[in-house]
C-alpha cells in the first residue's frame, strides 16, 4: 500500500507522485488494485448499504405503525392479557414477513437493472486499458478521459491534449477550464490547480491520462458534499404520497381520540378501550402502502427494462406517466440520427475538392467531443494525413460554436501552416474578412453576404444542416488563441449535412398526442432546418422562437409563450434549462430527452430526465431513465408503463381508504351504543392482515385502457371524496349487519364479533374488485394473482370460525343461514358500490 503523502500531491513531480502513490506509468496491477479496494472501499461518497437479509427484515419492525402494535402487545401483557399479546405479536411478525419478502425481491430486481447503466471508466491496469465500474477505482489507478467523461475521482493529469473540464459544481466557474501537465505551488487554491481534476466534474473536450490520488468521501467533492448536495427535488409522486399521509394522519388522530374518550367516558375497560383505539388507527392506515409502492415501482422497472427503458430513479416512474410535455432535440428521435455529408461546396455553391480537403483535415485532427458531423466527414472521403503535423487545436465550445486546428502540411519547409476553422455558419462568417473566389481571396463584401445568406436559407428550408469552413495561413509559434488567430480569415465554403426523418416517427407522435403528451423541439440547429423536420414528421408548428428572441423575454413572458411554442431553435444549454423551468412553472410535468454534454442542466431541471445508453456520462448521470435504443417508440412504452404503475398504486389506496375508513367509522360508532367492543383488537389486526394478501396481487393487475390514455396526477381532493363516499356506503351495510346480528340473530358478544368480522372482511375483499376499474367490475378482467388471492382469502374468512383454534381469536361458529345471509349482504354491497361508483364518476373527475 502507498505511503501517506505529506506534501500536497498537486505540488509533486510526476516521479515523486508515482513513488508515493505506489503506482507506475502503466497503472496498478490488478491484484494490487483489488487489495486497495478491500482496504479503502468503494469509490462512492456514501458507502452502499448492501443490507443483510436479517437487517432488511429487522427494518420492517421500525415503522411507526408496527411500533404502535408492539406497544399495544406490551400493554396487553402487562395487563395479564397474554393470549391477546401473543396474537398481536404473531400478526405483527406475519405482516412484517409479508412486506419483507415482497420488498426484498423488488430491491434485488432493481439493483440488477441499475447495474446495466452504471457509470464506467477506462482504467489502465496491467498496462492495458479496460472498462470498469467507476466504483472500483482506487488511489494509484491510471484512468483515460475524453470529452463527455464524468470524472470519477480526484487526480493529477500526466498527459493532456487540449483537455478542458467543466468544474462549476466545485468552483462556480462559468466556462470550462483548461488542464495542463506540471506541478503547481503547494499553497495553490483549488480553482487554480490546473494540473488536477476533481470528482463530480466532467470533461468538456480533449483527452487526458490521469493518476488517481483520492477516491470517495476523501475527494474534494466528498469533503464538501453535504454542503453542495441538496436533497433531490421531490417528485410529483412523492408530494402526492406526503399529502395523502397528512390526510390520513388528521383522520386517524380525530377518530382515535374521539373513540378513546367516549369509551372511557362510558366506563368501558380502559385497557381494552386503548387497544381498540390503537387497532382502529392501525386499521385505517394502509400499512402495506410502502411495500405496495416498492413492488409496483420495481415491477414497473422490470417491465420497462424489457421494453428497453432502464429506470435509474424509481420514484420517477410515476412522473413519466404524469408527463404531459416532452422536450427533445430532433436528432435521433425525430430523425434517423445517422448524419450524411451531402456536399462540400465553394462560395458559389459548386462542389469543391479543396473544401472537402479542409473539412477532412479539421475533422481528422480534432480530439474534442466525438460528434456525428465529423464522423460523416471522415466516412465520406479518406485522405492520407501521414507526414502532416497538428500544431494546435482550439476546441469547440457552445459560445463560439466552432472548432479550429492548426495543421502543418509540409513540416520543415517554408510553407506556412493552415488554421482551419469549422462551425456554425454565422459564427464562421463573423470571423471572416475575405472570401475565396477561385484561387484568390477577395474582400468579404455585402454582395457576398447576401448571396451566402440566400443559399443558407434555401438549403436549410430543404432540411440541410449547413456549416461554414474558413482558413488562413499562420506562422509557426508556441500557442494559438481565439482572439489573436480566429480573425481576418478566408471563407472557403459550405458543408451540407442531411439527417433524414424517421419513416415511422409520425405514427409514434400521433400515439403520444393520443396519450396527452405534447412534443416540443429544443435544438441548437437553425429555425429553418427545425421547421423542415417538424413538418416532415407531422408535428404541428404553432410557433418558433430563436435564441435571440428568448434573450429579449422576461421570465413572465417566457412562461406564457413557452406553452404555445412548438420549436425552440438555435438555443444554448442555459436557455434549454430556462425553457424547461418555464413549462414547469405553468403546471406541466415536463420530460426532457438529451444525450450530450450540454443537455445535463436541462435533464436536471426536468421532472423526467431521459437519456440514452450511448450518451455521454454526464447526461446519463443526470437522467432518471436511460433508453437502450434512441427511439421514441421505446419511450412511448415507458410512458404507458408509468401510467399503469400509477393506476395500480391508486387501486390500493382506493381499496384501503374506502373499506378501512368505512369499517373503522362503523366500529367507532358501534362502540358507543354496544355494551361490548364490536371487534377485539386482535380481530381488527387479523382482518387487516388477511385483507393485505390480495393487495399483493395489485402490482400485477390489469389496467383499463382509459387509465392509460391520458396523464394523471395526484388529486387529494378526489381521494378524500372517494374515501368519504365509499366509506359511507360501506358503513350503511355495516350497520345493516349490526341490525341483523342484534335484532334477528339476537347474537351474543362472540357471535356478533364473528359475524361482523366475516362481513367486514368480505366487503373489503370484494370492494377491491369494484374500485379497481371505472367500468362495471364484470367488464374489466382483474389480474390472475388478484382474483385468485381474493378467492382464497374469502374462503378462509368463511372457514375461520369453524377451525379448532378459533376461540383463541374470540370467534365462535355461526348457523349456516347466518353465513348465507352475510354472503348475500356482501352481494348487495357490491351492487350498491357499483351504483355509487357510476354516480360518483358522473360528478367527479380526476
Amino acid at each position: 500500500m502507498s505511503k501517506k503523502i505529506k506534501k500536497p500531491y498537486w505540488s509533486l513531480s510526476t516521479s515523486d507522485l508515482l513513488t508515493q502513490t505506489g503506482s507506475t506509468p502503466d497503472g496498478l496491477r490488478t491484484t494490487e488494485a483489488k487489495k486497495r479496494f478491500h482496504q479503502i472501499g468503494a469509490n462512492v461518497l456514501t458507502p452502499h448499504r448492501h443490507d443483510t437479509v436479517l437487517k432488511s427484515l429487522l427494518t420492517q419492525f421500525t415503522s411507526p405503525l408496527v411500533l404502535i402494535l408492539i406497544f399495544a402487545a406490551i400493554v396487553s401483557a402487562i395487563a395479564g392479557e397474554w393470549t391477546d399479546a401473543v396474537i398481536v405479536v404473531i400478526i405483527v411478525i406475519a405482516s412484517a414477513m409479508l412486506s419483507f419478502v415482497q420488498e426484498y425481491r423488488a430491491s434485488q430486481s432493481v439493483e440488477k437493472l441499475r447495474a446495466q447503466v452504471a457509470i464506467k471508466s477506462t482504467v489502465v491496469r496491467d498496462g492495458k486499458p479496460q472498462i470498469l465500474p467507476a466504483e472500483e477505482i482506487v488511489p494509484g489507478d491510471m484512468i483515460l478521459l475524453s470529452a463527455g467523461s464524468l470524472i470519477p475521482a480526484d487526480g493529477i493529469v500526466l498527459e493532456v491534449r487540449d483537455f478542458f473540464v467543466n468544474q462549476a459544481v466545485l468552483t462556480g466557474e462559468t466556462f470550462p477550464v483548461e488542464k495542463k501537465v506540471g506541478a503547481v505551488e503547494k499553497d495553490t487554491v483549488l480553482p487554480a490547480r490546473i494540473n488536477m481534476v476533481f470528482m463530480g466534474t466532467s470533461a468538456r473536450s480533449g483527452t487526458a491520462k490521469v493518476l488517481i490520488t483520492k477516491t470517495g468521501a476523501n475527494t474534494e467533492f466528498g469533503e464538501i458534499a453535504e454542503r453542495l448536495t441538496l436533497r433531490p427535488p421531490e417528485t410529483e409522486f412523492e408530494r402526492g404520497i406526503q399529502r395523502f399521509g397528512n390526510l390520513l394522519a388528521q383522520i386517524m388522530t380525530a377518530l382515535v381520540l374521539a373513540v378513546l374518550a367516549i369509551n372511557i367516558f362510558l366506563a368501558k375497560p380502559p385497557i381494552d378501550s386503548l387497544l381498540f383505539a390503537i387497532a382502529l388507527a392501525v386499521g385505517i392506515a394502509p400499512e402495506l402502502l410502502p411495500a405496495i409502492i416498492s413492488i409496483n415501482l420495481s415491477k414497473g422497472a422490470e417491465t420497462m427494462a424489457k421494453s428497453g427503458v432502464i429506470v435509474r430513479r424509481l420514484n420517477a416512474i410515476e412522473n413519466l406517466g404524469s408527463m404531459d410535455i416532452l422536450c427533445t432535440d430532433k436528432t435521433g428521435t425525430l430523425t434517423e440520427g445517422v448524419v450524411h455529408l451531402d456536399g462540400a461546396l465553394d462560395v458559389n455553391g459548386s462542389s469543391s475538392d479543396e473544401v472537402m480537403r479542409l473539412a477532412y483535415l479539421n475533422a481528422a485532427f480534432q480530439t474534442g467531443i466525438a460528434n456525428p458531423l465529423d464522423e460523416a466527414i471522415l466516412v465520406h472521403q479518406h485522405l492520407d494525413t501521414s507526414g502532416m503535423d497538428k500544431l494546435e487545436e482550439i476546441p469547440y465550445d457552445f459560445i463560439r460554436k466552432r472548432l479550429s486546428v492548426v495543421v502543418d502540411a509540409d513540416p520543415g519547409t517554408e510553407i506556412k501552416p493552415l488554421l482551419i476553422t469549422k462551425g456554425a455558419l454565422d459564427k464562421i462568417l463573423a470571423i471572416c474578412a475575405f472570401v475565396r473566389s477561385g484561387k484568390e481571396a477577395v474582400p468579404f463584401n455585402q454582395e457576398y453576404k447576401t448571396a451566402i445568406n440566400l443559399k443558407y436559407a434555401e438549403w436549410s428550408a430543404q432540411g440541410y444542416r449547413v456549416l461554414g469552413i474558413a482558413v488562413k495561413d499562420v506562422p509557426r509559434k508556441n500557442a494559438y488563441t481565439v482572439d489573436s488567430d480566429e480573425c481576418e480569415m478566408i471563407f472557403a465554403g459550405f458543408l451540407l449535412f442531411f439527417d433524414p426523418p424517421k419513416t415511422d416517427v409520425k405514427i409514434t407522435l400521433e400515439a403520444l398526442t393520443k396519450l396527452g403528451v405534447q412534443v416540443k423541439i429544443i435544438t441548437g440547429d437553425n429555425r429553418l432546418v427545425a421547421r423542415h423536420v417538424a413538418e416532415a414528421v407531422g408535428l404541428p408548428v404553432d410557433s418558433i422562437i430563436t435564441a435571440s428572441q428568448l434573450r429579449d423575454l422576461n421570465d413572465e413572458a417566457l412562461w406564457n409563450i413557452a406553452e404555445r411554442t412548438t420549436i425552440f431553435a438555435e438555443v444554448d444549454p442555459n436557455q434549454k434549462e430556462h425553457i424547461i423551468l418555464a413549462l414547469r412553472k405553468m403546471g406541466h410535468v415536463v420530460g426532457y430527452m438529451g444525450d450530450g454534454i450540454n443537455d445535463a442542466p436541462a435533464l436536471h431541471a426536468a421532472d423526467v430526465g431521459i437519456s440514452v445508453d450511448q450518451a455521454v456520462d454526464v447526461a446519463k448521470e443526470a437522467a432518471d431513465f436511460v433508453l437502450l435504443r434512441h427511439d421514441l417508440d421505446v419511450l412511448l412504452a415507458g410512458i404507458k408503463e408509468g401510467r399503469r404503475t400509477f393506476a395500480n398504486t391508486l387501486k390500493y389506496i382506493f381499496t384501503t381508504t374506502s373499506a378501512n375508513f368505512g369499517n373503522m367509522l362503523s366500529m367507532a360508532g358501534a362502540s358507543i351504543f354496544l355494551p361490548f367492543l364490536p371487534l377485539l383488537a386482535k380481530q381488527i389486526l387479523l382482518n387487516n392482515f388477511l385483507s393485505d394478501f390480495p393487495a399483493m396481487g395489485i402490482p400485477g393487475d390489469n389496467v383499463d385502457n382509459d387509465l392509460v390514455e391520458k396523464p394523471h396526477r395526484w388529486n387529494i381532493h378526489f381521494i378524500r371524496n372517494f374515501m368519504i363516499v365509499f366509506g359511507l356506503v360501506s358503513s350503511v351495510f355495516d350497520y345493516a349487519t349490526f341490525g341483523i346480528l342484534l335484532f334477528v340473530v339476537h347474537a351474543t358478544e362472540q357471535q356478533f364479533q364473528t359475524g361482523w368480522f366475516i362481513e367486514s372482511l368480505l366487503t373489503e375483499l370484494v370492494i377491491a374488485l369494484v374500485v379497481r376499474t371505472r367500468r362495471p367490475f364484470f367488464r374489466s378482467r382483474p389480474g390472475k394473482a388478484l382474483w385468485m388471492l381474493t378467492l382464497v382469502v374469502s374462503i378462509a374468512t368463511l372457514v375461520i370460525p369453524y377451525l379448532p383454534f378459533s376461540h383463541f381469536l374470540g370467534f365462535t361458529p355461526l348457523p349456516v343461514w347466518v353465513m348465507i345471509a352475510l354472503v348475500a349482504l356482501t352481494g348487495l354491497y357490491v351492487a350498491a358500490a357499483e351504483i355509487a361508483k357510476k354516480i360518483f364518476y358522473a360528478h367527479q373527475s380526476w
